[in-house]
């Protein structure tokens, strides 16, 4: 290794090595779908974890064998399964079939729509940025605390009484 001993050496000799860091960074990123030509990824939110396959189609979401407006009765946890097509602008040309187990129903539209995010940027790397930049890529790894012995709850303590 050469000798650096100013501040022009260093940079001529971290310029000389960054063109080969680059290209491996800059490496495309290709899609990955399995010989039926979907995509799949698992999503996770608080304790539910949810198996997500996408394919093209015409907009039919099934969550454990039922149609999404059955399995999540609520429109606003049917809103936030559809965020990630709505950001991707794909609406309705996607097929979704998961599987989820775990948590309440909040936390399983939260890992759908993650395991929907993940497997979308796998099948078409271009909507990568809208996803990302939106978070949906990212896991919500907050989960509830659990309850320690000596204690009311995880961290509440008993009543204190004087007398």
């Amino acid at each position: 290794m050469a000798d650096i001993k100013s501040l022009d050496d260093l940079k001529s000799a971290v310029g000389a090595a960054a063109p080969a860091a680059e290209a491996v960074a800059a490496a495309p990123r290709v899609a990955v779908r399995d010989k039926l030509g979907r995509a799949y990824a698992t999503g996770k939110r608080k304790n539910a974890i949810a198996r997500v396959w996408v394919k093209p189609g015409s907009g039919k979401v099934v969550v454990n064998g039922k149609e999404m407006a059955v399995y999540f009765a609520r429109p606003v946890l049917q809103m936030i399964l559809k965020q990630p097509f709505t950001i991707a602008n794909v609406e309705g040309q996607f097929d979704v079939y998961a599987t989820v187990v775990g948590g309440g129903l909040s936390g399983q539209a939260g890992a759908v729509k993650h395991g929907i995010s993940k497997a979308l940027q796998l099948y078409e790397p271009a909507l990568r940025g809208a996803l990302k930049a939106a978070g949906f890529l990212t896991r919500d790894s907050r989960v509830v605390e659990r309850k320690k012995y000596g204690k009311a709850k995880a961290r509440r303590s008993f009543q204190f009484s004087k007398r």
